[in-house]
């Protein structure tokens, strides 16, 4: 795969074109810290923007957005926006609520990109009815899931007329999410990695410190590459400029076959968040 800029994009199964890389929002509640990172990230060439309802920022983000089109330039449509549904509002007419909702906080007339946050049992098919119906609607760009296991996905297909775009997931080298990457490329479903740097778990790591020395890259961006060179979109999150433009400075080397191979070897199937069978929120 040919990666040469940080503009550089995936076509999802719908035709809509996704940037490799984004910034992540998580756990910045903060609305004038989210607006100065999503600022910052447009600003250093990201194109891709990654919020939720839960993470209590969407207006900040959507200040960052139109605080960084003033400053740039740039048009809506040449960015790519991403929020979530959470689970207390999942179901059919709190579906179409909560995306409503949303769109207000954030200020904007519609979405790149809808996620379901979590397969909440239950519940889960009638959000994606809702979700159907605001992308039939011309309302959303794609729509998609997160934290969707296999076993989620084949219900979840069994009923769907619209085939999700993505599966966002938690995803890095101690959690490679290989069956499931496998299954959902086979139906067309882009994988998406939430917590790709595992919390900065793995930057003292032997293999990745080595790679990352040959290269003269930091044990981020060795991460960040390992991902996207797999075909994998990732978000990782970030506040400090400095460290947003850093995280997106990946496109000027290349991982070896080796190389690759030596990260997805660093699998324990370990989870830093949530699993997406047992969780009680």
């Amino acid at each position: 795969m040919t990666l040469t800029s940080i503009a550089d994009t995936v076509t999802l199964n719908n035709g809509v074109k996704m940037p490799w890389l984004g910034l992540g929002v998580f756990r910045v509640e903060d609305q004038i810290e989210a607006a100065n990172s999503v600022k910052a990230a447009i600003k250093a060439g990201y194109r891709s923007i990654d919020t939720a309802a839960i993470y209590q920022n969407e207006e900040g983000v959507g200040q960052g957005i139109r605080e960084a089109l003033k400053e740039t330039g740039l048009k809506r449509e040449d960015l790519f926006i991403t929020s979530k549904l959470w689970n207390a509002d999942q179901g059919y007419d709190s579906a179409l609520k909560a995306y409503q909702t949303s769109l207000d906080k954030l200020g904007l007339d519609y979405l790149d990109l809808y996620l379901i946050h979590w397969p909440v049992k239950g519940k889960y098919k009638d959000s994606w009815k809702a979700m159907e119906h605001l992308y039939n609607e011309g309302k959303i760009r794609a729509i998609g899931v997160s934290n969707f296991q296999i076993h989620h996905l084949e219900d979840l297909l069994k009923d769907a007329e619209v085939t999700p775009v993505i599966n966002q997931v938690e995803r890095h080298p101690r959690l490679t999410q290989q069956p499931l990457k496998i299954f959902s490329e086979s139906h067309g479903i882009r994988l998406e990695a939430w917590a790709p740097l595992m919390v900065g778990g793995l930057f003292e790591n032997e293999t990745i410190v080595r790679i990352a020395e040959k290269h003269q890259k930091t044990p981020a961006q060795i991460i960040l590459r390992w991902h996207i060179q797999d075909g994998v979109v990732s978000i990782p999150k970030s506040t400090k400029e400095h460290r947003i433009i850093e995280n997106g400075n990946l496109f000027d080397f290349e991982l070896s076959e080796d190389e690759m191979n030596a990260i997805q070897a660093l699998n324990q199937d370990h989870r830093t968040g949530p699993d997406p069978d047992n969780f009680d929120f």
